[in-house]
């Protein structure tokens, strides 16, 4: 199940304005252009801003997410209608051969258990045509990322047209080994009604990760920077 800022309808809806700039996909439309790939799988797809952005550059793309809402906003955006769409996870596709399956967003952190993890690789694996690549990103959990995720840091106002001044916030809930939760706070000042999201994720490292995928029966081909968060991420490439 879809944590509830990606479930819940009104926070679906907001997403985007609050997250208008995404430097982070613009190295994922590169590798598109660099494996010539044709046809992409975009893995937990949320709103649909990647999938449609490679739509518009006349690549055949499929979308895939757990949350309805999110895929509610995807539907209404321009070059909707050249993506397919599919409600659920890669572990329930049809039969699909694509050249690139690729996981923006961190969204590799939210499988959190081994077997979670392992389905996913197994469905990204089955997605491929032999040859095919397989991006990623995670963040390094040695430079512990959850230590910013608290008010202090990350309290700002957003004003959104036809809905008014959002307020949020994360809060750090707990740390267990490596496992990290979080909260998420939301408050719509038009009505003061008040929103929270509580998610966790998954911090693997380098080398945990390089065997899962092994044994995905994938090979990793080369581990790469994030150029918008340099020494903070690690972007595997991974080819069947």
């Amino acid at each position: 199940m879809a944590d509830l800022v990606f479930e819940h309808p009104r926070l679906a809806e907001i997403y985007d304005a609050l997250e208008p700039d995404r430097p982070d996909l613009e190295p994922y439309v590169r590798l598109v252009a660099e494996f010539a790939a044709n046809t992409v799988l975009d893995i937990g797809c949320g709103t649909g801003t990647f999938a449609c952005m490679l739509a518009g550059r006349g690549v055949e793309v499929i979308a895939v997410d757990p949350a309805a809402a999110s895929l509610d906003v995807a539907h209404s955006k321009a070059g909707a209608d050249l993506v397919r769409w599919i409600h659920g996870d890669v572990t329930e596709l049809p039969p699909v051969e694509v050249d690139l399956a690729t996981m923006t967003g961190n969204v590799a952190q939210v499988f959190i258990t081994d077997e979670q993890w392992a389905s996913t690789l197994r469905g990204c694996r089955n997605a491929l045509r032999p040859g095919g690549h397989l991006v990623f990103e995670v963040r390094d959990p040695a430079k512990k990322a959850w230590l910013e995720w608290n008010r202090e840091q990350s309290l700002r106002k957003t004003f959104i047209k036809g809905v008014g001044a959002v307020e949020t916030w994360a809060e750090l809930l707990e740390v267990e080994q490596n496992l990290v939760t979080f909260r998420w706070t939301f408050v719509f000042e038009g009505d003061a009604t008040v929103l929270t999201s509580d998610s966790t994720l998954r911090f693997r490292g380098y080398d945990e990760i390089a065997e899962t995928v092994r044994q995905a029966e994938m090979t990793v081909e080369e581990v790469r920077d994030a150029p918008d968060r340099p020494g903070r991420e690690f972007v595997f490439i991974a080819r069947r």
